[in-house]
């Protein structure tokens, strides 16, 4: 078989591998815990599980529209109204099998060749893959330890030229947990307005895990005159811990929503009526569980940084947002591990953590800046502290 030469242009999801070896390993008997969870542990809500029992008994479980059931998007519509002030008609909003399938409709749709996207990093592994899938190049903006890990107004501006299509941006972020405040988020967006060429694709399915208080700030909502040119980006899956029901959203311009549906109705078409019916009684319904579960993991994040930030070699900024510690092991690079082996660079180092002492983590290169690892806080308290604890023991053992 001759493979697509599209097949060359990108590689698997870091976190899918890690996860798989991850899987290998506890078949072959190895207690290994695992932090490289990008999916919350609490049960999906009793109301968003019920909705699916009483549309299977009514028997209602058929082809839905490839752009989403009216209840659907009229419970996106009003989340949006709710929760970021967004005004968006039923013409304007798109649903798909997870955020994930949204960004790619979109970037599909409207990337061509020469086009580039600008991604300020470290990044979620899959975004510059879907623009180099689309016949797009993505440009990197990165942004360092010093800096936050968040993307400054003069190095967007930078960043620039006229063969921008997009500036993708995730707030809180995946792998950092960096939120964008609401004044950080304008200074972007005054940026933008000198370039009426620059679309704004943000992926917001962190929006409601973010800690100690802080505000979330969406492109629109922070801007209005930005509102034409953005297509703004949610689902279910890290909210409401309903990874497994695949429903993904975005409100945008009109044009932009059509040719988004027009994509999907040659790939998977409509939506699962079980996860729509689901994602109806989760956007609709009572809220108070956000705040509690995102309560729930600032405890756990504290846990792991604590943890973390005490160990030999490595170096840790208290994550704002989203699950997951992002930190620095450059100060075990060169060292030697008992075992006979130097610690070259980030990939080195995870594996001789899953290795010596079974704690799974992801390593920075994955996500665009090395020498860091992202250790996930989505995890039982008790494998939070003997994971931290384990990788304590295996950098104070390097050399």
């Amino acid at each position: 078989m001759d493979f697509a030469p599209r097949m060359s242009r990108f590689k698997p999801s870091p976190s899918q591998i890690a996860s798989q070896r991850v899987r290998e390993l506890q078949a072959a008997g190895r207690d290994i815990i695992k932090l490289t969870a990008g999916e919350p542990d609490f049960p999906a809500p009793e109301h968003a599980k019920q909705a699916v029992i009483d549309l299977m008994a009514r028997d209602q479980v058929q082809y839905t529209p490839v752009n989403g059931t009216v209840a659907m998007r009229k419970a996106v519509q009003t989340k949006f109204k709710r929760d970021n002030g967004l005004d968006y008609e039923l013409d304007q909003i798109a649903v798909g099998s997870g955020s994930k399938q949204i960004l790619f409709n979109a970037l599909m749709a409207t990337v061509s060749n020469g086009d580039e996207v600008i991604i300020p990093g470290p990044y979620w592994a899959s975004y510059p893959d879907m623009v180099k899938l689309a016949g797009g190049t993505p440009v990197i903006v990165s942004a360092g330890q010093n800096e936050q890990f968040k993307m400054r107004p003069e190095a967007l501006e930078a960043a620039i030229t006229p063969h921008t299509k997009w500036l993708m941006i995730c707030s809180p972020g995946n792998p950092t947990g960096a939120t964008y405040s609401p004044a950080e988020m304008k200074a972007l967006a005054e940026v933008l307005l000198r370039h009426p060429h620059v679309h704004v694709l943000t992926d917001d399915v962190y929006e409601h895990l973010r800690f100690d208080g802080r505000e979330f700030a969406t492109m629109a909502q922070v801007e209005p005159r930005l509102y034409p040119r953005t297509v703004t980006v949610n689902s279910v899956s890290k909210a409401y811990s309903m990874t497994g029901f695949r429903c993904g959203y975005a409100g945008g311009p009109r044009e932009i929503i059509a040719k988004m549906s027009n994509m999907q109705s040659q790939s998977t078409a409509g939506v699962s009526a079980l996860g729509q019916a689901a994602a109806v009684a989760a956007l609709t319904g009572p809220q108070e569980l956000l705040a509690e579960r995102a309560a729930d993991l600032q405890r756990r994040r504290d846990i792991l940084f604590e943890k973390l930030n005490g160990a030999k070699g490595l170096s840790c900024d208290l994550p704002e947002g989203a699950m997951y510690v992002f930190c620095s092991c450059a100060g075990t690079i060169g060292r030697r591990a008992p075992d006979g082996r130097t610690i070259g660079n980030d990939t080195d180092f995870t594996m001789y953590l899953l290795d010596t002492v079974g704690v799974a983590v992801v390593q920075g290169e994955a996500y665009g800046l090395s020498p860091y690892f992202r250790a996930s806080f989505v995890a039982p308290e008790a494998d939070l502290v003997r994971g931290g604890d384990l990788i304590r023991e295996a950098c104070a053992a390097l050399r």
